[in-house]
């Protein structure tokens, strides 16, 4: 079998990996008749019950890794999830035999017949994601949204479900085993430090969210940020497809933001579009709407339609979301703010006097780059979590820095130290798994807090 091929009935596959992605590939799999076997470092009584009854009714084997590697040394090929390293000793053995080595993308590319738009990044994926379907939607497309949020791809697959556009979120890991996986329009929308305890190196980071392009062919085209270096490595790479920048006033790009007013041009055709007075009216939603804007109008929507997708998009959770007012204070929730880069972006978000809650579980991240963006922009700052000391030394003589053991006792320090004009943002820069099940939980719980607090009157008087 090679990585463009459909799968034939018979075929000998190991799933590594039990989760939302390994759910749907053996299910994808059990659909074309294939022979499966799973391998999961979890035990199988740690397994939900429905997914404990699904495996057997359908005579799927569950491994452990030790007990799974023979059968993935005689497997026709093997799929992994995103969440297992591609570095894996028992992989590179696999490879060794020339047996596949598949991912999600990888098992989906020979099935893709409709447009595929397909989004990465390391900081605004799930926005730019959600904002193109919005596009595509106000113009009347049908669309399907997946990828790395909501549904896989390969679920799509096993649907009756007829769309005319696929838009996808794909992260750096599943690009790794995305094979032969090429996207009609593929948008990269920045590379910043992130997931170096994984990846090791900014070049092999850099490397997987090149793969995207990498089987791009001629029509295809890439939208790349315009002010970003490590985008503009989209050139080196062989092929002849169109590529498309996004980003500042005179960049010379293809959309150009100003403000709140977007320019799109491309083929002679240009429009203007706005965000002012909208759920982008930002540094940050300026540029996410660039990119979303230019795949919109490449996809054949009018600017009428742009604009009305523009005006009516509502952002996900926990990405720079206004929670309260509270005694002239604006308390912002920036949890999936994961990385260093995030917290660059999302402070140019705002003019100064910042309280910033920060910390969580360190990523191999080099805090220095934080440096200048909180001279400027934070007043004082709130650190949290494991990685808290880490940040704290980096950020010595550079801001006025108060420690706290939880969210709510953090939250609380940050409103007993704003005033009137100030904003406290959750802008972690760090995982969640230290003191929360993920950047969503933590999310709430800020929110909740925030929520939770008294009038500034109560505040004063127990601060």
């Amino acid at each position: 079998m090679k990585w463009n091929e459909k799968i034939e009935p018979g075929l000998r596959a190991v799933v590594m990996g039990m989760g939302v992605s390994g759910r749907a590939m053996v299910e994808f799999l059990l659909s074309r008749k294939v022979l499966v076997a799973v391998v999961d470092d979890r035990d199988f009584t740690d397994l939900s019950a429905e997914e404990q009854a699904y495996l057997s009714l359908n005579r799927v084997s569950y491994m452990s890794p030790a007990e799974g590697r023979g059968a993935m040394l005689h497997a026709d090929f093997v799929t992994i999830s995103p969440g297992v390293p591609t570095d894996l000793p028992v992989l590179s053995e696999v490879r060794e035999r020339d047996i596949p080595i598949l991912g999600e993308l990888a098992l989906a590319a020979p099935y893709l017949s409709e447009t595929v738009i397909a989004v990465t990044g390391t900081n605004g994926k799930t926005t730019v994601t959600a904002l193109i379907a919005e596009l595509l939607r106000a113009s009347g497309k049908k669309v399907f949204v997946g990828g790395n949020i909501g549904t896989p791809v390969l679920d799509y697959l096993m649907r009756s479900e007829n769309v005319e556009y696929l838009v996808l979120e794909l992260s750096s890991f599943q690009l790794e085993s995305a094979g032969t996986f090429r996207p009609d329009i593929g948008i990269l929308l920045n590379v910043t430090p992130d997931h170096l305890d994984r990846h090791k190196t900014m070049d092999a980071y850099t490397a997987a969210k090149m793969r995207m392009f990498k089987h791009q062919k001629d029509g295809d085209i890439a939208i790349v940020s315009g002010d970003n270096p490590l985008c503009q490595q989209v050139r080196m790479l062989p092929g002849e497809r169109e590529i498309l920048c996004f980003g500042g006033v005179g960049s010379g790009c293809a959309a150009v933001g100003d403000g709140t007013e977007i320019t799109l041009s491309h083929a002679g055709v240009a429009v203007k579009v706005s965000v002012a007075a909208t759920s982008l009216e930002s540094h940050t939603g300026l540029l996410n709407a660039s990119a979303a804007s230019l795949a919109a109008l490449l996809s054949g929507c009018d600017e009428d339609a742009i604009q009305q997708g523009l005006a009516g998009f509502v952002p996900a959770r926990h990405r720079l979301q206004h929670v309260r007012k509270l005694g002239g204070v604006d308390y912002i929730n920036d949890s999936k703010a994961t990385n260093t880069g995030a917290v660059c972006s999302a402070l140019a978000s705002f003019s100064g006097n910042v309280i910033l809650i920060a910390g969580g579980r360190d990523k191999g991240e080099e805090y220095a780059v934080l440096k200048e963006p909180v001279r400027q922009k934070v007043k004082k700052l709130i650190l949290i979590g494991e990685a808290a000391q880490s940040i704290a030394d980096v950020m010595k003589n550079i801001v006025d820095i108060e420690f706290s053991q939880s969210m709510d006792d953090a939250v609380v320090i940050a409103a007993g130290s704003a005033s009137n004009g100030d904003t406290v943002l959750l802008a972690p820069a760090c995982a969640s798994f230290d003191m929360f099940d993920d950047y969503g939980q933590r999310g709430d719980v800020f929110t909740a807090a925030v929520n939770g607090l008294p009038d500034r009157e109560e505040l004063r008087a127990v601060s």
